[in-house]
C-alpha cells in the first residue's frame, strides 16, 4: 500500500478537520529511542513526539514490559466499578508528586478528559459556571474545553455550557504589553484582571484554568512568578486555580516537574496528560480532597486508568524518575535554546520555552507581523532533512518542538544543524521574492 492509497481513504472516511501534517502526510510505521520510521523506509528524528506525548521516546523495554505483564494477566481492562491495583499505586504516586495538600486523583483517557472534569469540579464546588480563562490558550477538543479555549482557530463554536471572561496572556511581542518588563507585566495584568472581575462577572467565579506555558498557542508564557500575584487575587475570592500541565508536566520544563512550580504558588488543581503514558491513553485531575469530593452524583470510568496505561503510566515514571530527565531536559534544553538564539536570523521574532518545549516564531523580516508561509517551509525543510517538528501559535506561525526527555546532546545538535539549514533556506526564500 502506497502513502497516496493511504491518504485517499483518509480523505474519504476521516472529518475533514483532521488534516495530517506536510504537503505530503507520512505514516509512521516504526520507532526507537528518537527516530521513527515512515512508511517508505525515511528514518527520522524526532523533535515533535506525537505532540509532545512520546515523552520517554519509541520502543522502551521498561516500558512494553510492564504492559506485557499485565496483558499476560488477562485482565486488559475491567473498569472503576472494580478495585484496580495498578490505577491506586499510580495515583498514590502522583498525588505525592503534585504537590497539592491532602491531594486525590481521578484517573483518564486525555487531557480534552482531564480538563473538562476539571471544569465540572470547580463549577459544582463553586455552585457557579463562571469561568476566567486565558487569551490564546487551548485545553482540548470537547464542548466545555473548546468553551474555555481562548484560540478562534480552535473553537469551532461559541456554544459553551460555561461563562467565560479572557484574562492576558504572556504575550508580550505584539498587542498592548508589547515590549513591558517582567515586573510592569505583572502588575498591569494583575489590575486587569481585577478589572475584569470587577466589570464581566457577577463575582462568584469558579476557576481560573490556564496552562504555565502555551501549548497550541506557540509557547507563550508569562513571566516567572506571575500565576503566584494571580493567586492573590483568586485567593480574596475564593476562586480556584486550575493548572493545565497536559504538555508542561513531567520535569519537561527542566527547572521545575511541573510548570506552575515557577510561580511560587500552588494550583488547587492540576490536569495532565500525554507524556505520562508515553503513547499510552492515560490523563487525569489532581486536586484537593475536598473539591475532588464536591462532586454528588454518581459517576465512574469506563476506560480511565484501565490497568494497561497504568501499569504504563508507572513504568514512564519509574523511567523518568530513575534517568534524572528532568536534569537531561534543562541541560539538553540550554544546548537548542541556545544554539536557536545565536542564528539570529532577520525571519525569527523569538524563540520561547523552557526545556525540551521549544518554539520559533516566525516574522516578516524588519516587523512583528506574523509569516506563517515562513514557518511552514521550516516544517517541510526539516521533513526534507530528516527532522519532524510540529507549527502551531494564534497566527500559524510558530514552530514548536517537544523532543523526548531522554535527547542526547549529540542528537540535539543534529537537530540544530538541520534547523538552521531549514532557517536559512526558508530566510532566502523570503530575500528572493
Amino acid at each position: 500500500m502506497t502513502t497516496d492509497d493511504l491518504l485517499a481513504r483518509h480523505r474519504a472516511v476521516m472529518p475533514n478537520w483532521i488534516n495530517p501534517l506536510y504537503a505530503d502526510p507520512i505514516e509512521l510505521v516504526s520507532g526507537s529511542g528518537a527516530r521513527v520510521t515512515d512508511a517508505a523506509g525515511r528514518t527520522y528524528l524526532d523533535f515533535f513526539g506525537g505532540v509532545l506525548t512520546t515523552m520517554i521516546g519509541y520502543d522502551i523495554p521498561e516500558i512494553a514490559d510492564a504492559v506485557r505483564r499485565q496483558l499476560d494477566t488477562g485482565i486488559a481492562h475491567s473498569s472503576t466499578l472494580y478495585l484496580i491495583r495498578k490505577q491506586v499505586e499510580l495515583a498514590e504516586r502522583i498525588a505525592k508528586l503534585s504537590g497539592i495538600p491532602n491531594a486525590k486523583v481521578f484517573l483518564a483517557n486525555s487531557g480534552t478528559e482531564a480538563n473538562e472534569t476539571a471544569l465540572l469540579l470547580a463549577t459544582q464546588f463553586r455552585r457557579s459556571n463562571q469561568i476566567l480563562a486565558v487569551r490564546n490558550s487551548y485545553h482540548g477538543r470537547s464542548f466545555g474545553a473548546l468553551g474555555v479555549t481562548g484560540n478562534r482557530g480552535w473553537s469551532a463554536s461559541s456554544l459553551t455550557p460555561v461563562n467565560v471572561s479572557y484574562i492576558h496572556s504572556g504575550e508580550r511581542l505584539r498587542g498592548i504589553f508589547a515590549g513591558l518588563s517582567d515586573a510592569d507585566y505583572i502588575e498591569r495584568s494583575v489590575a486587569d484582571l481585577r478589572e475584569v472581575l470587577a466589570t464581566t462577572t457577577s463575582g462568584d467565579v469558579a476557576c481560573l484554568i490556564a496552562e504555565p506555558i502555551q501549548g497550541v498557542g506557540g509557547f507563550v508564557a508569562p513571566p516567572d512568578g506571575f500565576f503566584g500575584e494571580i493567586k492573590k487575587v483568586l485567593d480574596e475570592h475564593g476562586i480556584l486555580w486550575v493548572s493545565d500541565e497536559v504538555q508542561t508536566g513531567w520535569g519537561r520544563t527542566g527547572e521545575h516537574f511541573w510548570g506552575y512550580q515557577a510561580h511560587d504558588a500552588v494550583p488547587d488543581m492540576l490536569t495532565f496528560a500525554k507524556g505520562v503514558g508515553n503513547g499510552f491513553a492515560l490523563g487525569g485531575v489532581v486536586a484537593r480532597g475536598d473539591v475532588m469530593d464536591s462532586l454528588t452524583a454518581t459517576s465512574f470510568n469506563t476506560f480511565g486508568g484501565n490497568p494497561v496505561s497504568s501499569s504504563a503510566g508507572s513504568a514512564v515514571l519509574d523511567y523518568l524518575l530513575d534517568h534524572d530527565l528532568q536534569g537531561n531536559a534543562a541541560r539538553v534544553g540550554a544546548l537548542l535554546h541556545e544554539g536557536l538564539r545565536a542564528l539570529g536570523s532577520p525571519v525569527v521574532a523569538e524563540v520561547r520555552g523552557k526545556g525540551l518545549m521549544i518554539a520559533i516564531e516566525f516574522v516578516r523580516p524588519g516587523t512583528t507581523d506574523p509569516a506563517p508561509a515562513v514557518a511552514l517551509r521550516v516544517l517541510e525543510e526539516c521533513k526534507a532533512h530528516g527532522l519532524l517538528v510540529g507549527k502551531g501559535g494564534l497566527h500559524g506561525n510558530v514552530v514548536r518542538m517537544g523532543p523526548p526527555l531522554t535527547l542526547t546532546e549529540a542528537e540535539a545538535k543534529e537537530g540544530l544543524d538541520i534547523l538552521a539549514d531549514a532557517i536559512r533556506a526558508a530566510t532566502d526564500a523570503v530575500a528572493a521574492r
